[in-house]
C-alpha cells in the first residue's frame, strides 16, 4: 500500500491519500466526512435516507468500480481555492469600491473625543457623549466587512499557494464526488457569508454606476480617482477588535504554514510505503494542528468582523463541529495504526477534545 496518512486539508476533508486498494478493501484511514459513508459501519448503520444516498452514489455495494465511478482526482483541491480566490477577490472589490465611494471619510469631522474614545475600546455604551451615529455605525460596518475580507483573501491565496508548492498528490488519490461538490460549494459560500450584511447595499450601488454609465456615456462620467491614503486610511481607523483579530488570525495561520510543511514532508518522497507519524510544532499536544490553526483562523475572521453578524457565527460553528469530527476520526485512526502513538495527544484542542 503506497499511501502516507497525510492530512493537509481545512474545513471539508481529512486529506488521507487513498489508493485504489483502500478504497476496495474499504477504508483504513479516514479521507472526508463523505468519503467515511464508504466504510462498513456507515453502510450498516446509516439511517434511510442516508442509506438511500449510498445506493445513488454506488457506495451501498462497496464495490471498487462504483466507488471509483463517483469519485474524482485528491489534486481537485486546487479547485476549491480556485473558486474561493475568485469569489472573495470579485466580492473584496466591488465592497472596497462602494466603500470607497460612499463611506470616505470614515470620521466626522470635526471628531468629537466621545465618538473617538467609544470607538477605541469597542463599545459604545463607554462614551463620555453622544454615540456614534447611526450612519457612522453604518460606515464602520462596511469597512469592516472589508477588512475581513482581506483576512479571507489572504487565507485562500495562501492555501492556493500551499495546494500547489506544498503538497505532494499521489496519481492514485481519489476523493468523493460528494465531497468535491461541497468543498466547491464551502468555498463559494464562506465569502459570501463574510459580505453578507452589506453585499446587497454593494450590488445596488454598483448597479447604479452601470446604470448611469450606460445613460450618461463615458464622457460624461466623473474621473475614477483613486487616493492609497484615503483608502488606507478608514482601515487604520477601525477598532480594537479589528486588530486583536488580525493578529489571532495572524497567529493561527502561522502555525497552520508550520503543520502543513510538516505534513507535505511526509510525501516527499512519493515512492515510500511508510506511514510517519507526525512531530512538531502543535505536533506535540494534538493529532491534528492545522484543524486547531483553522479554527484560530476563523475565530480571528469572527472576532475582526466584531461578532454581530449571525452568519458568520453560523459558519464558526459551522468550521468547529466539522473540524472536530475529522480530528476525532484521524485521531483514531492514529491510535490504531500506531502502537507507539504518543497517547498524550489530544485530537484538536488541548485539554478538551
Amino acid at each position: 500500500m503506497g499511501s502516507l496518512p497525510l492530512e493537509d486539508f481545512d474545513t471539508m476533508y481529512l486529506g488521507d491519500y487513498l489508493d485504489e486498494k483502500e478504497i476496495a478493501g474499504g477504508l483504513e484511514a479516514p479521507v472526508s466526512f463523505f468519503e467515511l459513508i464508504e466504510g462498513d459501519c456507515w453502510r450498516k448503520n446509516a439511517p434511510g435516507p442516508l442509506k438511500f444516498l449510498l445506493l445513488l452514489t454506488g457506495s451501498e455495494t462497496g464495490s471498487t468500480f462504483q466507488v471509483l465511478k463517483f469519485t474524482v482526482p485528491q489534486k481537485y483541491f486546487l479547485h476549491f481555492y480556485v473558486v474561493g480566490v475568485a469569489v472573495t477577490t470579485s466580492l473584496l472589490l466591488a465592497i472596497c469600491f462602494y466603500a470607497y465611494m460612499e463611506m470616505t471619510p470614515l470620521l466626522p469631522e470635526p471628531s468629537s473625543y466621545s465618538t473617538i474614545a467609544s470607538h477605541l475600546i469597542g463599545s459604545n455604551s463607554f462614551s463620555f457623549g453622544s454615540v456614534l451615529s447611526r450612519t457612522m455605525e453604518h460606515k464602520y460596518r462596511v469597512w469592516r466587512t472589508v477588512f475581513v475580507l482581506l483576512l479571507m483573501e489572504i487565507q485562500v491565496l495562501r492555501r492556493l499557494y500551499e495546494t500547489e508548492n506544498v503538497f505532494h498528490y499521489s496519481p492514485s488519490a481519489r476523493m468523493h464526488i460528494v465531497g468535491y461538490l461541497t468543498g466547491l460549494f464551502y468555498y463559494t459560500a464562506t465569502p459570501l457569508s463574510l459580505a453578507s450584511s452589506c453585499l446587497p447595499e454593494a450590488i445596488d450601488f454598483i448597479r447604479g454606476q452601470i446604470v448611469e454609465f450606460i445613460v450618461k456615456g463615458r464622457a460624461r462620467m466623473p474621473d475614477l480617482v483613486i487616493d492609497s491614503p484615503s483608502l488606507l486610511k478608514p482601515l487604520l481607523k477601525l477598532g480594537w477588535c479589528q486588530w486583536i483579530g488580525a493578529i489571532i488570525f495572524s497567529w493561527g495561520s502561522l502555525h497552520q504554514i508550520r503543520c502543513h510543511a510538516i505534513l507535505g514532508s511526509l510525501r516527499e518522497n512519493k515512492d515510500s510505503d511508510e506511514y510517519v507519524i507526525p512531530c512538531g510544532d502543535w505536533f506535540s499536544h494534538v493529532s491534528c494542528p492545522h484543524y486547531l490553526a483553522e479554527l484560530v483562523i476563523y475565530l480571528g475572521m469572527l472576532i475582526a468582523s466584531g461578532g454581530s453578524d449571525i452568519s458568520v457565527w453560523f459558519l464558526f460553528i459551522f468550521v468547529i463541529t466539522n473540524l472536530s469530527f475529522a480530528a476525532v476520526q484521524t485521531h483514531r485512526w492514529y491510535l490504531q495504526k500506531f502502537e507507539d502513538y504518543p497517547r498524550s495527544r489530544y485530537a484538536i484542542i488541548p485539554f478538551v477534545l
